[in-house]
């Protein structure tokens, strides 16, 4: 693989990475809480490595070529999504300085961003169709350690943006709770949007 390829790739899926949707609402509703924007983040980043692996390990392409498989990717994925949405819409987060953390929470903020990220097929479905395309089967490395590099690529972009909107809307909304409550409500909206057009295009499939 030439240093060209992996600034290609990079451009291409920056692209992807700077799009708000699910991730970016959960690192956004991870910043209206106190200290919970890298458990967060990095479970949202967990999700990511795990397709990685996937894809790299050709499982990616097995479960692909089998509907039922990936339906029920799908049907959990946007499940998982709207069930979080929901709750954010019922009880929307609102910043409190004084708010403590514990290990506990710490965990379930990073379970949480796991399920967001790897019960998305969206994501599989990227690493499945944008891999393949960027490697080199004459190249001296294998073709799946280039997919584990390219997909460590994307991740670490993805690990930069995330914790730039976590920190960023900690920062902005921390300091205007009505305006915190407004994005909280927001971010639940979009999280249930996302999964609404998951179930519609698998019933359209």
């Amino acid at each position: 693989m030439t240093f060209s390829v992996f600034v290609a790739f990079w451009a291409v899926s920056i692209l992807f990475v700077i799009t708000p949707g699910a991730d970016w609402a959960y690192a956004i509703s991870a910043g209206l809480k106190h200290r919970v924007v890298i458990p967060a983040v990095g479970g949202l980043l967990s999700g990511h490595l795990i397709a990685t692996m996937i894809v790299a390990a050709g499982v990616g392409t097995l479960v692909a070529n089998h509907p039922l498989a990936l339906s029920v990717l799908t049907v959990a994925g946007a499940g998982y999504l709207l069930w979080l949405g929901a709750n954010m819409l019922a009880r929307p987060s609102t910043p409190r300085a004084d708010e403590s953390q514990t290990t506990d929470s710490w965990v379930r903020w990073g379970l949480k961003g796991l399920c967001v990220s790897g019960l998305n097929p969206k994501v599989f479905l990227l690493f499945l169709a944008l891999l393949p395309q960027f490697t080199d089967t004459t190249a001296p490395w294998p073709v799946p350690m280039q997919m584990i590099v390219l997909g460590l690529i994307h991740t670490i972009s993805c690990g930069v943006i995330y914790l730039l909107v976590g920190f960023g809307s900690q920062v902005v909304l921390r300091a205007r709770p009505g305006a915190a409550h407004l994005v909280s409500r927001l971010s639940g909206v979009i999280m249930i949007i996302i999964a609404l057009v998951l179930l519609i295009e698998q019933l359209r499939a």
